[in-house]
């Protein structure tokens, strides 16, 4: 009998997992490049709209990858799914999805904006040369947390990696990029 609920218990939460991704409002899935680029623009003006900081920041960065919508959801079991581009200047080098998956004390939605800026040209080419790229196993990411008068911490400025979480929508318990898996994707 456990084995019945434990099996409708992971049927139900991929359930609630798939619908609450597919219900997003933001570009989770987006439909074609021309609306992921222009909504990778926009959450690019909103970090440097909500954060002087950043925007000194990306002026020093080798290049940035977008993510305008990263949604997670779950219910001790949790998912999480977003697509973004990979930006050097205003160059676009290509397109990345953002998936992970975890187990643990966790509940809720959530939709989120992450930028990842790379600071060093090694950093950025180490990323490249990965098909997957995770997230604390290949790099490590310094999420940047701004302090009194928007100036970011000493020690995250030294990361080759510097990340920002912006644009929260929804509740979640359990929030963190560690073990986040990015790899390229065809996009048309």
């Amino acid at each position: 009998m456990s084995e019945q609920l434990e099996n409708f218990t992971r049927t139900a939460i991929a359930a609630v997992l798939f619908f609450a991704i597919a219900l997003s409002s933001g570009t989770a899935g987006a439909a074609s490049t021309e609306e992921l680029d222009a909504h990778v623009r926009q959450s690019i003006e909103d970090l440097f709209r909500s954060s002087s900081a950043a925007k000194e920041l990306s002026a020093k960065s080798v290049g940035m990858l977008v993510f305008p919508t990263v949604v997670k959801a779950g219910f001790l079991f949790g998912a999480e799914y977003g697509e973004g581009a990979l930006q050097l200047g205003a160059t676009n080098l290509g397109y990345y999805n953002i998936v992970s998956a975890s187990y643990g004390l966790q509940a809720g939605v959530q939709e989120k904006s992450v930028v990842l800026m790379f600071m060093t040209g090694d950093a950025l080419n180490k990323f490249l040369q990965r098909k997957g790229w995770k997230v604390g196993v290949d790099g490590s990411v310094a999420i940047a947390t701004l302090g009194v008068g928007e100036e970011l911490d000493t020690e995250t400025l030294k990361k080759p990696i510097i990340g920002f979480e912006f644009s929260n929508r929804g509740l979640m318990a359990n929030l963190t990029l560690e073990g986040s898996k990015i790899s390229r994707v065809e996009k048309k």
